[in-house]
């Protein structure tokens, strides 16, 4: 079973459990609010590094937030981090390594209902297919 900082999850809730706990332990005060509404805006995402096991939640906020917003998103969540008597990410009861990013950089979908515009496969292709064929100084590696 997973723990995602101390409350049980299943794995497909983990962002969800994650999210409400962060604004639960955040705690009370002018900063602490703006994390919480700061948190309701963003995504969270969750991986795991299955080689090296290592637990990653990408907190996604929107694009007009300010240097400083982004700051005391960190600056809480760390507070967090530091401040809670049990591991931010448990499995079966074993401690698991574990890193936030806030980010707000978006990836292009490439296939499917919600592709971004002018990002379809081929679009994302051309430039290095484009490369091959240019003239230039040949790669001495490319042919080893």
């Amino acid at each position: 079973m997973w723990k995602i900082l101390g409350a049980q999850t299943i794995y497909i809730d983990i962002p969800d459990t994650a999210k409400n706990r962060l604004m639960e332990l955040a705690g009370e005060g002018e900063k602490e609010a703006k994390f919480k509404s700061l948190m309701e805006m963003s995504e969270i995402m969750f991986l795991l590094n299955g080689e090296t096991e290592e637990c990653s939640f990408f907190i996604t906020v929107p694009d007009d937030l300010t240097p400083e917003d982004i700051q005391i998103m960190a600056d809480v969540v760390l507070a967090v981090a530091k401040g809670i008597p049990f591991p931010f990410v448990e499995v079966e009861d074993t401690e698991q390594r574990y890193q936030v990013i806030i980010t707000n950089n978006k990836e292009p979908e490439l296939l499917g209902i919600n592709k971004t515009p002018g990002m379809s496969a081929a679009e994302v292709f051309k430039p290095i297919l484009k490369s091959l064929n240019s003239k230039g100084k040949v790669n001495p590696d490319f042919y080893n």
